[in-house]
């Protein structure tokens, strides 16, 4: 079998396919702009798409021999601050010196006459990703489960640890107030993309502003981190050699990251709505437990996780907001990625998860 490449240049036997119509890159403009930049580089300029994500969108690039990873805005987005090139740029430019599994951008384009957006390049990353199943070759057993769970939730203590001033990232967000803000910025993005009623949702709205706990100590968070958002070292994927999709990094509180995390997490006994709509086999034999998850990586940076339920209802909603936001551009023809088109039915099953979750606390 030929070697392609996952999201984001990862070597693997899946993904690196024809660009998705409507979604091509201009190679009139992209070729001579590349060109400049890599004089020493020749030979035929190609272009795939990894087609796994659903926001930013991930082509891999190659210039004759080299390869390079382009990521720009999706195509009809309006929500800006979650599509700044330049803001991840410099987060990646700084990060990858003192956090080794952040990718290494090479270039930021901001002249939009190139491609209509601005855009960076960056170096691929060599491993396995494991997306809803385990990649075929790899024997995952409970052993194994156990000890990549425990690498996953290590990795993200070892992120929210950084001495991000140190690493030039403190001017990244405003620590202070940052749950408040955060809290009523979703709600407002969920009613700017709105397209189906769900009857529960005041009741989320009010349970999130009378419960919201005061915010944890400042870290520097991911704000998506999940399975399919790591890459595995090829000769041991029980160890992390990458992480990627940054565009939500920010300063803030590290348990709203642990949130999120513990959302896209699905357990055995979790409800078949939920289980259904999993993102990666976190319901395999020995692999932690969310309850688990949460103490490990309280023992290991130190924090205390006892209001650890207001972060996952918030995050179960946050999730759904971004699913939702994605369906509205599939909705008004800003993309015509037929993916997005069975959205609405996963939109209701996290806040569903976010109600369970809002209701089992309530009195």
């Amino acid at each position: 079998m030929s070697e392609r490449r996952d999201e984001c240049g990862v070597k693997a036997e899946n993904q690196a396919v024809a660009v998705r119509p409507g979604e091509e890159l201009d190679l009139t403009r992209l070729a001579p702009f590349l060109r400049s930049q890599f004089p020493d580089k020749s030979g035929p300029i190609r272009v795939k798409q990894f087609p796994s994500g659903h926001s930013n969108l991930t082509y891999l690039v190659s210039l004759g021999a080299r390869e390079l990873v382009l990521r720009r805005p999706p195509f009809g987005s309006k929500v800006k601050t979650a599509h700044d090139m330049g803001r991840e740029f410099r987060v990646l430019s700084k990060l990858h010196e003192v956090y080794s599994p952040a990718p290494k951008v090479v270039l930021h384009c901001e002249d939009e006459s190139v491609l209509g957006a601005p855009f960076y390049l960056m170096e691929p990353i060599a491993g396995i990703i494991i997306r809803r199943t385990v990649p075929a070759g790899i024997e995952f057993s409970a052993a194994m489960a156990k000890r990549l769970s425990e690498s996953f939730i290590d990795n993200l203590a070892r992120l929210h640890s950084l001495d991000y001033a140190a690493a030039g990232l403190s001017d990244l967000g405003k620590p202070q107030g940052y749950l408040e803000r955060q809290v009523r910025g979703w709600m407002e993005r969920y009613h700017g993309a709105k397209t189906h009623e769900f009857p529960g949702i005041e009741k989320i709205f009010s349970w999130m502003q009378r419960n919201m706990p005061a915010s944890s100590d400042a870290a520097l968070i991911h704000n998506d981190y999940k399975y399919d958002n790591v890459v595995l070292d090829a000769s041991d994927a029980t160890k992390i050699v990458g992480v990627l999709d940054w565009e939500m990094c920010t300063v803030g509180d590290p348990l709203s990251d642990l949130g999120t995390a513990l959302a896209y997490w699905v357990e055995r006994g979790d409800p078949e709505d939920l289980k259904a709509i999993h993102w990666a086999p976190t319901d395999a034999p020995g692999t932690l437990s969310r309850a688990e998850l949460a103490q490990r990586y309280a023992q290991k940076i130190g924090r205390e996780v006892s209001r650890i339920s207001f972060y996952l209802a918030f995050a179960y909603f946050k999730i759904a907001v971004i699913v939702q936001q994605i369906y509205y551009r599939y909705q008004q023809e800003l993309t015509k990625d037929e993916r997005f088109a069975s959205m609405p039915e996963v939109v209701k099953t996290l806040l569903r998860a976010a109600l369970r979750t809002v209701e089992s606390k309530m009195e």
